[in-house]
């Protein structure tokens, strides 16, 4: 039998999942715990949100809402809307795609690369709310205006916690041979949460699931204020993450993400996006209270390419979080 690695796919769009599970042995060497890594990265859009995309473009197909030549507005950070932009470039479908100022540069680009019509939008348009608001008022001048527009809306839409069901934790329970005992996976949405959640409880994992959020995020209760790195956290509660079910949040500062971020490139040549370094963070902090038996799970959301100009940067990583180099990586 040929090796299903080795098949020739009929597109890109076909490679979505099946993401490698790797043993991060050196990362903390002096646990005894083992620490597994679910690299998303290997994702063709560089992320989990692929998985998050093709499910909110399927299901969206499937019911009828979308079809050949129709419009998708959606509100992304980044990483969802260089998914989408994929996704429906490959269903004929135009994308416009409203991000915000933080929104990597890089990942701007990549957007438009694929064809999309990205829209920033900046606090003021929003009254001096959050980002995440300014875009979804933003969104929904959008689709108002255009006559079929669709708006998938990854904040309340079924579809986004089910790939991570179906897909992300799924995998992880085979690749793990079905032993987690902890599982750490960062928030915004809360569609990977969910999903993970949900898979856990409908097989009976005892797995203990921890939220990683960012300081300054609304999220499960938090006080909102003003961040710098996309991709963590959110200005506001929605849909989904109200009813997102983890047994314990630990929140990481942005200035712990870039020590996780570095710690992890540095110790495992692995460069991941700033939510992953807040994973590590929380894991690290986490690790010396865990049973030493335990085998301990942690997403990599997305990679660090898009990241190069600021978790990466000395330069940036002074002038907006006031961390030096040494303070930058202090956990080496």
């Amino acid at each position: 039998m040929a090796d299903p690695a080795l098949a020739v796919a009929s597109n890109i769009s076909e490679l979505v999942g099946r993401t490698p599970l790797v043993n991060l042995a050196r990362l903390f060497p002096e646990a005894p715990q083992t620490v597994l890594m679910k690299l998303e990265m290997f994702n063709p859009g560089f992320s989990a949100k692929d998985r998050t995309a093709a499910s909110l473009v399927e299901s969206a197909f499937a019911a009828g809402q979308l079809q050949l030549g129709g419009t998708v507005v959606e509100s992304s950070s980044g990483n969802l809307g260089l998914a989408l932009a994929r996704s429906c470039l490959q269903r004929e479908v135009r994308f416009i795609c409203v991000a915000d100022s933080r929104t990597n540069k890089a990942t701007i680009a990549m957007m438009r690369a694929l064809g999309a019509d990205v829209r920033i939008v900046e606090i003021d348009q929003a009254g001096g709310s959050d980002l995440l608001a300014a875009r979804l008022k933003e969104v929904r001048r959008i689709v108002g205006s255009i006559p079929g527009a669709v708006n998938l809306n990854q904040y309340e839409n079924p579809a986004n916690p089910q790939a991570h069901e179906f897909g992300t934790m799924a995998e992880i329970a085979e690749q793990a041979n079905g032993r987690i005992d902890q599982l750490f996976v960062a928030t915004s949405t809360t569609g990977t949460l969910t999903g993970c959640r949900n898979y856990i409880d409908k097989k009976g994992l005892k797995t203990r699931v921890t939220a990683v959020d960012s300081e300054g995020s609304a999220l499960f209760g938090g006080s909102p204020h003003t961040r710098y790195l996309p991709g963590l956290g959110a200005g506001l509660e929605t849909h989904l993450s109200t009813r997102a079910r983890p047994d314990q949040v630990m929140r990481v500062s942005e200035a712990d993400c870039v020590r996780g971020c570095r710690l992890l490139a540095r110790r495992e040549a692995i460069i991941a996006g700033a939510s992953t370094g807040g994973v590590v963070a929380a894991v690290r902090s986490r690790l010396p209270r865990l049973d030493p038996s335990d085998t301990v799970v942690l997403i990599a959301h997305d990679g660090g390419m898009p990241y190069a100009e600021t978790v990466y940067d000395d330069a940036w990583v002074h002038e907006v979080l006031g961390l030096t180099r040494e303070q930058a990586e202090g956990w080496l």
